[in-house]
């Protein structure tokens, strides 16, 4: 599983272009081969609904689809057949936005998902980070997130947070609710599951809450139990491709120590000292 891993990271690394700022990007009609797609027009559409998410989620569509020209000879002549410069922002939209039946499209949510995230710091910066830090950086991308899922969820109809909530563990921890992924833990009643997961468990669950958002909103769920299956069938979607690429299933990841609140307070201690 390690090999298709590289393999899959080679794939999509080996078509990313950088232009003359040092900014990478993708062209679609080559993002649609690796994502093994033989139809543009079928590809176009996965676009459309990923410009849409981008849409939805209040992003300048043009600031991550560029409109560009691709010129091949068409028997004696040549013809502009069109093309579209793409984000890495973008390729994650449109892997969300693919058909999920492709272990293609579920290897490019992972991969793009992973390092969408990634790319709100540099790489190497990421890279870098201790495990404490990845945790505090990763633990505020799912609270900023979090926010954005539950007023998705508010307009699809939800009203009862907790039950939609762990409809959404129970099918990323294989049944188990928030409450029993505490008494697993060994934390307290009032302490959050959240801040008790190391930079990976909580990446599994940024992809949770990131995917759930958009589909809620392409599908338009307007009522609770639906807006609750739908956070169930992410979630095992989630674990299926977590599964699909030899990861690590969440409830058998270790729990850290410290939560990550005790270690911000640590690290803001430390800064006041200084």
């Amino acid at each position: 599983m390690e090999d298709l891993v590289k393999i899959t990271e080679q794939s999509f690394e080996s078509i990313k272009h950088m232009d003359e700022s040092g900014i990478e990007f993708w062209y679609a009609r080559e993002l649609m081969s690796v994502l093994e797609y033989k139809q543009w027009r079928r590809f176009e559409q996965v676009i459309e609904r990923a410009k849409e998410s981008c849409k939805n989620s209040n992003i300048n569509i043009c600031d991550h689809f560029a409109d560009v020209g691709k010129i091949v000879k068409a028997g004696a002549t040549f013809k502009d057949i069109g093309d579209i410069k793409l984000t890495r922002y973008a390729c994650y939209l449109i892997a969300q936005n693919g058909d999920s039946k492709k272990k293609q499209i579920a290897l490019a949510q992972t991969y793009f998902a992973i390092q969408t995230r990634r790319q709100e710091i540099t790489r190497q910066e990421y890279e870098t980070l201790s495990e404490d830090e990845k945790r505090l950086y990763t633990r505020q991308n799912v609270k900023d997130k979090n926010k954005y899922l539950f007023n998705t969820a508010k307009l699809a109809g939800v009203k009862n947070y907790g039950k939609f909530n762990n409809y959404g563990y129970r099918g990323l921890y294989n049944g188990e609710t928030a409450k029993d992924i505490a008494t697993r833990k060994e934390i307290r009643e009032k302490e959050d599951i959240l801040d008790y997961m190391s930079s990976t468990e909580l990446a599994a669950n940024l992809f949770r809450i990131t995917q759930t958002d958009e589909v809620l909103k392409n599908k338009n769920i307007n009522n609770e139990d639906d807006a609750c299956n739908t956070h169930h069938k992410v979630g095992q979607a989630v674990r299926q491709t977590i599964k699909r690429i030899g990861g690590t299933m969440p409830e058998n990841l270790p729990t850290p120590r410290k939560s990550a609140k005790q270690i911000e307070a640590q690290k803001n201690k430390l800064a006041t000292n200084q």
